[in-house]
C-alpha cells in the first residue's frame, strides 16, 4: 500500500551506496563436481502445468538451487522488478535503504539471496534492489484464518491473495513478472518445512505454511511511522516459516525490529486460532476475532474469523495512516478520485466490504474449497458493481490484481490455489490442489 516514491521524500541519509546496480548474467563457471553437490537436494517437477520448486540443505545451497533451477525466470522477474522500480526512484535508494536494515538481516538470508544470485548468474546486488522494491510495492493483498464454528470441521483455514501491479514486466522478453509463479517446498537443514506460493526469485510472497501448522500472510499498510532501521518483512516472514512451532513465536518474530506499517493474519492449526497483528515501527496492536478492534464501524465483527486488507483497524495505529478514520465516507472516497494511487482507502475497503460480505455467506462452511471461492468470488465482485469501476480505475496500481490466491489447512497440509496466467488474475485461473506432506514425502507432524 505504500507508494515506493514516497520514501525518497520521507527519508534523507548520507550513508555511501554500497555498489550501483545493474543487470547482466554473470560469467562464473563452477566446477561440475562443486555445483552437484550444491544442487543436491533441489528439483523441479510440473503438476497440471504448474511448476514445483524443491529446495533443501543450507540457506545458500537453497538458494543456489532455487537461482540455478529457475535460472531463465529469475534473471526474467529481475529484471522486471528493476525496470518498475526505476520508473518511481534511482536504483541507488534501494542500496541506501539496504545499507541501513542489513544489520537485522540474519547472515543465513544474505547467503541464501548469495546463492539465488550465483546460481542465476546475476549481480547479488540486483537481488537487493528488487526484494527492497517487493519490500515497498505491495499494493493489495487480502488476509483471511477461520476456525472453529464457522468452517466445515472445525479445523482452521489460513487463505491469502498476493496482490502486485499487472504491468511489471521484464523489458528483454517481454514477461510478465507474474507469469513466473511458483510453489516453493522449503526443506532446511536446520529449520522447519514450509510450504510457499511465489515468484521465481523470491523466497515466498509474504505467506504460507510450514510442518509445525502455523501459517501466515501478509498485508502492507502504508504508515507515517516507519524507519529502515529493522528487519525488512522479507525475512521476517521467512523466519517464521523456517523457526516458528506456535503462534506466539510467529508472532514475536514479526513484531521484532519492526519497519514500516503491515497487517499480518497469522494463525496455528492447534490448538485453532488466529490474530490479526498491526504494526508500525512503533506501535502494534494483536487481535482476534472477539476483540473490540475488529468491530469498529464500519468494520464488522465475524465471529471466529479474522481477515485484513491494507488498512488499519485500530484506531491508534491508523492515525498515523489516514484521515478521517472511516475509510468507507465521502471524504475517502473523494481522495481515491483525486489522489488515487496514494489515497487508496476507499478502494480498498471496498475489497475488505466484498470479500467479508462472501464470508459471512459461507459461515459455517468453510473449507478449503468454499474459502478459496470466497476469495475468487469476493475479488471478481460480480454483484459489486463499485468495486468492478474502481479495478477498472486501478488497473496497473495493484488494486485486486492477484498474482497467486491460496487457501490451506495447516493441520492437514492440503492447499489449493491459483495462479495469475499472461492477462488473467488468479481469481479467473483454474484452481490447482497440493500437499505439503505428500511433496516432503513425510507424514503430518
Amino acid at each position: 500500500m505504500k507508494p515506493i516514491w514516497s520514501f525518497c521524500i520521507c527519508l534523507i541519509v548520507t550513508l555511501p551506496v554500497v555498489q550501483a546496480s545493474f543487470f547482466h548474467t554473470l560469467e562464473k563457471p563452477q566446477e561440475p563436481t562443486f555445483t552437484a553437490a550444491l544442487l543436491d537436494g533441489g528439483w523441479l517437477e510440473e503438476q497440471d502445468n504448474i511448476t514445483i520448486l524443491h529446495v533443501s540443505g543450507s540457506h545458500y545451497q537453497m538458494g543456489f538451487q532455487h537461482g540455478s533451477l529457475l535460472q531463465e525466470e529469475v534473471q526474467e522477474n529481475i529484471r522486471a522488478f528493476l525496470s518498475y522500480a526505476e520508473h518511481y526512484l534511482p536504483l541507488s535508494e534501494l542500496f541506501v535503504y539496504w545499507n541501513i536494515s542489513k544489520p537485522y538481516v540474519p547472515l543465513e538470508y544474505i547467503e541464501e539471496m548469495q546463492g539465488i544470485a550465483d546460481g542465476a548468474n546475476i549481480s547479488f546486488y540486483d537481488i537487493i534492489a528488487a526484494i527492497m522494491a517487493i519490500e515497498y510495492l505491495d499494493h493489495g493483498c487480502y488476509g483471511i484464518a477461520a476456525w472453529g464454528p464457522a468452517t466445515t470441521n472445525g479445523q482452521l483455514y489460513h487463505a491469502r491473495s498476493f496482490d502486485l501491479p499487472s504491468n511489471i514486466k521484464d523489458p528483454v522478453s517481454g514477461k510478465y513478472a507474474h507469469e513466473n509463479c511458483v510453489l516453493i517446498v522449503r526443506n532446511p537443514e536446520n529449520g522447519s518445512a514450509s510450504l510457499c506460493p511465489a515468484i521465481a526469485g523470491s523466497f515466498h510472497t509474504g505467506g504460507g505454511i510450514n510442518s509445525h501448522g502455523v501459517a501466515l500472510g501478509i498485508q502492507i499498510c502504508w504508515s507515517r511511522d516507519q524507519t529502515f532501521h529493522g528487519t525488512p518483512y522479507h525475512f521476517r516472514v521467512q523466519a517464521v516459516l523456517d523457526s516458528a512451532t506456535t503462534v506466539e513465536e510467529a508472532l514475536q518474530i514479526l513484531n521484532t525490529n519492526r519497519t514500516h506499517g503491515f497487517n499480518f493474519i497469522v494463525s496455528q492449526a492447534d490448538p485453532a486460532v488466529g490474530f490479526a497483528l498491526e504494526q508500525t515501527a512503533n506501535l502494534t496492536s494483536i487481535s482476534t476475532h472477539n476483540d473490540s478492534t475488529e468491530g469498529i464501524p464500519p468494520f464488522w465483527t465475524i465471529e471466529h474469523v479474522v481477515r485484513r486488507t491494507n488498512v488499519f483497524l485500530d484506531p491508534t495505529i491508523a492515525k498515523t495512516q489516514r484521515t478521517p478514520y472511516n475509510p468507507a465516507g465521502l471524504i475517502a472516497f473523494l481522495k481515491l478520485l483525486f489522489f488515487q494511487k496514494t489515497n487508496p482507502y476507499f478502494a480498498v475497503f471496498q475489497l475488505y466490504k466484498s470479500v467479508s460480505n462472501h464470508i459471512n455467506d459461507t459461515w459455517g462452511n468453510l473449507s478449503l474449497n468454499t474459502t478459496l471461492d470466497v476469495l475468487r468470488n469476493g475479488y471478481c465482485a460480480e454483484e459489486f458493481p463499485l468495486l468492478r469501476l474502481i479495478e477498472r480505475l486501478g488497473k496497473g496500481t495493484g488494486m485486486a490484481e492477484a498474482w497467486n490466491q491460496w487457501v490451506a489447512c495447516p493441520a492437514t497440509g492440503d492447499m489449493v490455489f491459483s495462479f495469475a496466467s499472461h492477462d488473467l488474475m488468479a481469481f479467473k485461473t483454474p484452481s490447482h490442489y497440493v500437499n505439503m506432506y505428500d511433496l516432503l514425502g513425510a507424514s503430518p507432524l
